[in-house]
């Protein structure tokens, strides 16, 4: 397998092609008509070194500063996602993350009256 095969099949983001979260920042920088790096930091109320380490890709645009970007720019998540090149139709979240745990469904369910109330 060559390297480019990895790149096309692999699920991470970091390996995608066209992952370029400079695109998504600066594309930020430009619908917020601000200056630099720093002033989308003070926007987004982040410190200045997470726009750097994501700028060099070490570290990812995880999904509470996604959403910050998408409450101050007014874009899309899906928006924003394709700003940076990310194209994966699924997340890594599991489908059993959301389902209830398996408890006894009678323990848990209120008990109906089976015959009036004799007091009255």
């Amino acid at each position: 397998m060559t390297t480019m095969d990895t790149q096309t099949t692999s699920n991470r983001l970091a390996d995608q092609i066209n992952y370029d979260p400079n695109h998504l920042l600066d594309s930020l920088i430009e619908k917020l008509h601000l200056k630099n790096d720093a002033a989308l930091s003070r926007a987004l109320e982040v410190a200045p070194p997470v726009i750097s380490k994501i700028r060099h890709r070490r570290l990812p645009v995880g999904a509470s500063l996604l959403i910050r970007m998408h409450e101050v720019s007014d874009l899309s998540i899906r928006e924003l996602r394709v700003l940076m090149g990310d194209r994966r139709d699924k997340f890594r979240i599991s489908d059993k993350q959301f389902k209830p745990k398996d408890k006894d469904v009678t323990a848990t369910q209120p008990s109906s009256p089976s015959q009036p109330n004799q007091n009255g």
